[in-house]
């Protein structure tokens, strides 16, 4: 019965020691690599490999990415994302992709914050160097652009080492 309980507490102390491993790996991923492991952003990282930004996206920071999903790709015109990974769309592409940054690490907590702060919305400027208005639908985040579109965000505070990703169901645009 001792040598049971022994080999129990070895393997919980295992399975705990694989589960903490897993998470420190996780969470010393940045923002390039937790979108690569993403099925749900193939687009986005093909896009900003296109872009040129996997090493800004990959350095200090921090960043607050807002990450649209294949399927918010998909909702694009036909043709739109083949346009825009072209190389003569480099400069283009850039804008939009850098349209979903913001300086800085915005947990979602911040954010409810920051809208309520502005009594109902928040304004955030893009790294691109645009705004993007973030405010609440109930119990949704929604993301306004510039041109009269918006996003619902589906997930939230997905960690990296320099920063943190928050997805969202359509593709922003700026003017």
């Amino acid at each position: 019965m001792r040598t049971r309980k022994i080999l129990s507490l070895a393997f919980l102390g295992f399975a705990l020691f694989l589960g903490v491993n897993s998470f420190a790996q996780k969470a010393s991923k940045n923002i390039v690599e937790v979108a690569v492991g993403s099925d749900n952003h193939t687009t986005l990282v093909a896009a900003i490999k296109a872009a040129e930004l996997v090493e800004t996206l990959s350095g200090k920071g921090p960043f607050t990415v807002f990450a649209p999903t294949n399927e918010a790709f998909e909702k694009l015109p036909k043709g739109t994302v083949e346009s825009l990974l072209e190389p003569k769309n480099l400069k283009k592409l850039q804008g939009i992709l850098t349209y979903h940054v913001v300086a800085g690490k915005l947990d979602s907590k911040a954010v409810i914050a920051a809208i309520t702060a502005g009594k109902g919305k928040a304004v955030l400027t893009t790294v691109q160097g645009a705004k993007l208005t973030a405010s609440l639908k109930g119990k949704n985040v929604i993301l306004s652009d510039d041109s009269g579109g918006f996003a619902i965000v589906t997930a939230v505070d997905l960690n990296a080492n320099n920063g943190i990703i928050h997805v969202i169901e359509s593709v922003l645009t700026h003017k």
